[in-house]
């Protein structure tokens, strides 16, 4: 049964994309825009990405990376292990704190409407994402993989988060040293498509 995948790639749907590349799964991509009426008729929060899994519709990047993963026994840890709990731990991290300020900085940016946003902010999120970088360094130390020895959904993750990041950031050599060597995956390549 083949997958598809809702959303425009210049967006957390590009999580879901890289992660079905690879895990060399098939499946269809259709672009639609959050709030559009297709996006508002299958998820509630009018939200990308999307995924229908047959009849089953997914929503949440990180629940879909998780439900790929677990379903294909790849890219993940056994839940139960000490293993899975560190990447659990690693992209909690990656969600409260890395990514947090990328969003409010885009909420603020580009996607609220003009009345609603405010610019303001931007030096104290600018102040979080260092903080963020500096911990995400910490925790990466000289590891290839930002979740244990081997790619994970916590790099696909982490590899979306800091490639946002270039948006607004200068980030530090480590984390680009990081992003480039993730940028050099097929599943990378191929889930930038359309962009």
């Amino acid at each position: 049964m083949t997958l598809t995948v809702i959303g425009p790639t210049a967006t957390r749907t590009s999580r879901v994309l890289w992660c079905l590349e690879e895990l060399d799964l098939p499946y269809d991509h259709q672009i639609a825009r959050p709030h559009s009426p297709e996006i508002n008729a299958l998820n509630p929060l009018k939200q990308v990405p999307v995924l229908k899994d047959g009849d089953t519709i997914l929503t949440d990047s990180t629940a879909i990376l998780y439900h790929l993963s677990d379903r294909e026994t790849r890219l993940t840890y056994t839940p139960g292990t000490h293993a899975r709990a560190q990447m659990d731990a690693r992209i909690a991290f990656l969600l409260t704190e890395l990514e947090v300020p990328l969003w409010m900085r885009s909420r603020h940016s580009y996607v609220l409407p003009k009345d609603m946003r405010h610019p303001e902010i931007f030096p104290r999120l600018d102040t979080d994402f260092t903080l963020a970088n500096a911990k995400f360094d910490t925790l990466l130390g000289d590891a290839d993989f930002f979740a244990g020895d081997t790619f994970t959904i916590a790099d696909i993750i982490a590899s979306h988060c800091i490639f946002w990041a270039t948006d607004f950031h200068e980030i530090s050599d480590k984390a680009q040293s990081y992003l480039d060597r993730m940028k050099t995956r097929p599943g990378w390549t191929a889930s930038q498509k359309n962009r």
